[in-house]
Parts: structure tokens; C-alpha cells; sequence
């Protein structure tokens, strides 16, 4: 018999109802702050004109809107250098009704990213990538007081709304971002998980994935998980959104989809995740792609902003 065969139908982990069972706690706590005199704010800044970064833009700035979260939008022109770029954010972090300040990435290959993400405020950077609140998500600082990167912060939180139990659990991380792998497998080891973390380098990939309770693909490679590299029974946690334009891997991540085959016929594209679809069947949860982790991202952003605000006020 198959080892990676199970006889039970996966769980899908809804990412979107997570996201907005999140959105509504965070409507009462932005409620509360207003009583208080306060509306939690957040400055975005998008340097130049990329479409995807104008997207992605515009629906954070749309879900402040939703949640009674102020926002504006600064818009320096892609020429614009790294030290008015120091000055518009230095600015931002003077000014006391900003709580919350984030920098669209990726931004134009003459702007020193570095530089200018250490330059916010810790205490407002609500992109959780200060070498400052990296020091504290590794010191074990308690998750209430401690700004998070988005994308790790809503897997955590797709785990614990989920009752998906973290302590003790063998989890792996194949990915070693800095935006998702490496703060995420923090997390997990905070959570008392015990975490291992792959990456291109790793030898006998296959064998370590297969004996994850909880596995995590964040390496950007489209369907590179196979239903092969999955213990019958684990959490599948897939953070991958890779779009694909031909037939032929259409044919290869979706044989017999008609629903994705008729999408595609329309769209020209569909979306699949780091993890292949019949990987999924392996598991005894998974996240979906789209509709997974994606659906998180926007959410704990807002979630960073309303909490910065209230740690700036006490």
C-alpha cells in the first residue's frame, strides 16, 4: 500500500474567513482607540509606478478604509533618490499621528532598501523588518508586544484559529526569507515547535519533509512540493502565489480541473502554490492558493498598524 495515501478528505484552511474573523476584532479595537482620542494610523509609501505594487497598494490602503484606519499615501517618483527618501520617512516618524509606516517593496534597484527599512521608527515599523523587532521575535518577547512580519504572523495565525497544535510538533520550513522563512521558523520555535529549515542547499529534502507534523513551502517555486515529500496526516501550509501562462502547466498542476481549465481559457493564467494540488490530498489540512496565507497578509498589516498604536499609547 501507498504510504501517501490517507482515507480521509483534507481540511481546507480558509484563509479568507480567517482573515476576516481578524478584520472584525481589529473594527472593535480601532472603536476603542477612537473613544480614546486616537485613530490608529498608517502612512504607505509606493516609489514609482510598478502595476503590481499599485495593486497591492491600493487594497491596503482600501482595508484601512473598511476598518476605520487612517491611511495616506505618498507617492516620491521612481527617480527619486535614497536620501530624499530618509527624509520623507524621517518626516513620518516625527509625526505622532502616523503609528504605522510601510515601504512597498520591491523598490527601484538604486534605492539603498536597506538603509531606508532601519531608518523607520521601530515602534512603527509595521512590516515587522527592523533589525530591532527581528531582536525581539528572536529574544521570545511575548507576540502581544512585539511587531511581526505580516506573512509568518498570519500563518501563525491560520494555525491557531484552526486548532492546529504548534507545541511539540515536528514542523519544516523549506524557505529561508528573511520576510517569511527565517521569522516564521522563529515563531514556531517560540510556540515550542520543533523546527527544522530547508533551503536550496538542503540534501535528502524528501526525507526531512516527509517527517513534518506541520510543513511550510515558502521557496517560490511553483507545485516544487509533490504528494512524495508529504507524511500522511500533516498540515500543509502553502505560502506560494506563482502564476503559470501555459497549457502545458496547466495540464500539469490541474489534469482534469475543468473549473481552473475554464478560468484559464479565460483569464489566460490561473494561480498555483509552492506545494502541488495533489499533494493537498496527502494532508490532513491544507491551505489553498489562492484563498490560503495570501488572504492573511493585508490582514495582519492592519493587525501591526492598530497595535502599534496601541503600544506607542500604552
Amino acid at each position: 500500500m501507498c504510504s501517501t495515501l490517507i482515507s480521509s478528505v483534507p481540511r481546507i484552511l480558509d484563509g479568507i474567513a480567517i482573515a476576516a474573523q481578524i478584520k472584525s476584532e481589529l473594527v472593535e479595537r480601532v472603536n476603542s482607540a477612537r473613544t480614546r482620542g486616537h485613530v490608529p494610523g498608517l502612512a504607505v509609501i509606493l516609489v514609482g509606478e510598478a502595476p503590481a505594487s499599485q495593486i497591492y497598494v491600493r487594497s491596503k490602503v482600501k482595508t484601512c478604509g473598511e476598518l476605520g484606519i487612517y491611511s495616506e499615501l505618498h507617492t516620491p517618483p521612481a527617480t527619486a533618490t535614497t536620501d530624499e527618501l530618509l527624509e520623507l520617512v524621517a518626516s513620518l516618524n516625527a509625526r505622532d499621528e502616523i503609528d504605522g509606516i510601510l515601504i512597498q517593496l520591491p523598490l527601484p534597484k538604486h534605492v539603498d532598501t536597506t538603509r531606508l527599512l532601519e531608518a523607520i521608527a521601530p515602534q512603527k515599523d509595521v512590516d515587522g523588518f527592523h533589525p530591532i523587532n527581528a531582536g525581539r521575535l528572536l529574544n521570545g518577547s511575548p507576540v502581544e508586544k512585539v511587531l511581526a512580519p505580516c506573512t509568518p504572523a498570519g500563518i501563525m495565525e491560520v494555525l491557531h484559529r484552526s486548532d492546529i497544535a504548534v507545541r511539540g510538533k515536528r514542523a519544516v520550513v523549506i524557505g529561508r526569507s528573511n520576510i517569511v522563512g527565517k521569522p516564521l521558523a522563529v515563531m514556531l520555535v517560540n510556540a515550542s515547535a520543533t523546527v527544522t529549515v530547508c533551503h536550496s542547499q538542503t540534501k535528502d529534502l524528501e526525507a526531512i519533509t516527509r517527517e513534518a507534523d506541520i510543513l511550510i513551502a515558502a521557496i517560490g517555486r511553483p507545485g516544487f512540493v509533490t504528494p512524495e515529500m508529504v507524511r500522511s496526516g500533516a498540515t500543509v501550509i502553502d505560502v506560494g502565489i506563482n502564476r503559470i501562462v501555459t497549457a502545458e502547466d496547466l495540464e500539469r498542476f490541474f489534469p482534469g480541473d475543468e473549473a481552473r481549465h475554464a478560468s484559464f481559457a479565460k483569464r489566460g493564467s490561473t494561480l498555483v502554490g509552492d506545494v502541488h494540488p495533489a499533494a493537498f490530498a496527502v494532508s490532513a489540512a491544507y491551505t489553498p492558493v489562492p484563498g490560503g496565507v495570501g488572504a492573511l497578509t493585508i490582514a495582519m498589516l492592519m493587525a501591526n498598524t492598530v497595535k502599534a498604536a496601541e503600544l506607542r499609547r500604552g
